[in-house]
């Protein structure tokens, strides 16, 4: 791969992305509607600058209320489902101060929790419900952190709660990063995608950069309701079960999830 490859994405994510945030900012104040949709459209773009194919598996979220259990495996993570529905995040608060992509996140209406301090979870949730009721799809990183793109930690199911209303659905989405360069993902190389540990951001993004083009499942299973005997710990017991499958075949056997 090129050594001039990264810096030209860059040069056009930034060409692309600038011009974009004064609009959707507007977007944002004036029309909420556009301002959900828009950052879908941009981040197709975004895929398609940084080389990522993105294979859908299931049917794809369209419409809200919804709330979506995945597992977290890089920073790209926000882009490949962005791109696949009109979607916003749950994020730990850190996030908001980070230069630039903080006020990305921002634009895209992220929801930023404090997991640390347990008596602020009310707090988020409430304002997850108050998206949800309003029709928002909300992507929920149920495991809390990110991990290797090959297995699934244990999902916290505090803001499973947030989907306890009428009319609410959870649906459990496997991310699957399965292939580099036309061919099967390795572990020599998927650690250059998944970012987890103490791993730096800016050279980790530069490698991925370098590295790619890449292929990203999404495994879209049917949806699930707080409802009768499945409370929030099952619910969140069901659906990280349902992402580790889907993850697993997605990376092994994949002809038997279509």
């Amino acid at each position: 791969m090129s050594s001039l490859r990264p810096w030209w994405a860059l040069v056009l994510f930034t060409a692309l992305t600038l011009p974009l945030m004064p609009l959707q900012q507007l977007f944002v104040w004036f029309w909420p509607r556009m301002a959900r949709v828009f950052p879908m459209h941009y981040h197709r773009l975004v895929c398609r600058i940084l080389g990522i194919r993105v294979e859908v598996i299931g049917k794809a979220p369209e419409q809200g209320p919804l709330l979506i259990a995945c597992n977290h495996v890089s920073w790209l993570d926000i882009v490949v489902l962005s791109a696949v529905g009109p979607v916003s995040f749950v994020a730990k608060k850190e996030v908001s101060r980070w230069p630039f992509f903080g006020t990305l996140a921002r634009l895209q209406r992220t929801i930023f929790v404090d997991r640390e301090r347990r008596h602020a979870t009310g707090g988020s949730r409430d304002e997850m419900r108050e998206r949800l009721t309003a029709g928002d799809i909300i992507v929920l990183f149920a495991e809390g952190t990110s991990g290797d793109g090959r297995s699934v930690l244990p999902f916290k199911s505090s803001f499973f709660g947030a989907a306890e209303m009428p009319g609410v659905l959870v649906q459990p989405v496997s991310l699957a990063y399965r292939g580099h360069q036309n061919l099967p993902m390795n572990r020599r190389i998927l650690p250059l995608y998944a970012w987890y540990g103490d791993m730096d951001l800016a050279p980790h993004l530069l490698g991925a950069l370098r590295a790619g083009p890449i292929e990203v499942a999404v495994v879209c299973h049917p949806p699930l309701s707080l409802s009768g005997e499945l409370n929030r710990k099952a619910l969140a017991r069901h659906a990280q079960e349902q992402v580790r499958q889907g993850l697993v075949l997605a990376l092994h056997d994949p002809g038997k999830i279509r």
